[in-house]
């Protein structure tokens, strides 16, 4: 019986990461354009409520009828998915202060390749507008963009690092997230995003907890739907083909 209940939680699994992490790779390169405007709200949220789905069918699946299956204990979610924690409120405001610290980490990294790949005269593989969805998702209502926020970092962090991470090590769950995020298609814009899933791991590593992990993604994702990813698009705007290429990749760049 153990055999098939493993058997059942991988496939769920497997399902999922075919779902939200290989399965897009197949379009990147493809000329064909989302309609974003028949796009929905609670679209927004699917592949959220699948890795939801995931995680509850694979801790049923493998904790069902053990010692202490449910919240406390060692077979409880709450120690399976990282969220036992000393002091939940200390956390998430370690978590802050690293989601700001990140957003710098971040910017200096972009700026440092972009600066790079122009010196060497890779100036045509520069971005110099965002991908179609960025201005969009910088459109939609401040409750929808917050709630992307707290839902992206809730999920994915649960998911990618509660889950993942403590079963096929940081590296392994770092490219999985980067994959997921692969639709961008902007290689710059994977450098921001590989760098915020390092810090995120490592946080884990360190703090042996997922809140600051979660409130450090929240934040990140906030700041960049409330005020980075406007600014970033009205400067484009304003600046066109004035604004030197290297600063336009990295305007580009900043909308993950």
């Amino acid at each position: 019986m153990g055999v098939v209940r493993r058997s059942l939680a991988l496939t769920c699994l497997w399902g999922a990461l075919w779902i939200g992490v290989f399965f897009p790779l197949a379009t990147l390169g493809q000329t064909t354009e989302l309609d974003l405007s028949a796009v929905s709200t609670p679209q927004l949220f699917l592949l959220h409520f699948l890795f939801v789905f995931v995680l509850m069918i694979w801790y049923f699946l493998g904790f069902a009828g053990f010692p202490g299956f449910g919240a406390e204990g060692k077979y409880g979610w709450i120690a399976q998915l990282g969220f036992r924690a000393t002091s939940i409120w200390r956390e998430i405001g370690l978590g802050l202060a690293v989601g700001v610290g990140a957003w710098f980490v971040v910017l200096i990294a972009l700026t440092s390749v972009a600066l790079l790949v122009w010196w060497l005269g890779g100036a045509e593989y520069l971005p110099t507008e965002p991908p179609s969805v960025v201005p969009w998702i910088a459109g939609l209502p401040i409750a929808v963009r917050l709630l992307v926020s707290l839902s992206a970092g809730v999920v994915e962090e649960t998911f990618f690092r509660g889950f993942l991470q403590p079963r096929i090590g940081l590296a392994l769950s770092t490219g999985l997230f980067v994959l997921a995020h692969a639709s961008y298609e902007q290689p710059l814009m994977l450098v921001g995003i590989t760098l915020l899933s390092l810090i995120y791991g490592l946080l884990v590593v360190w703090r042996q907890t997922i809140w600051a992990a979660i409130a450090a993604h929240t934040l990140f994702d906030a700041m960049q739907l409330l005020v980075i990813i406007p600014w970033a698009l009205r400067l484009l705007e304003e600046g066109g083909p004035e604004i030197p290429i290297p600063v336009a990749a990295i305007l580009a760049s900043l909308g993950f």
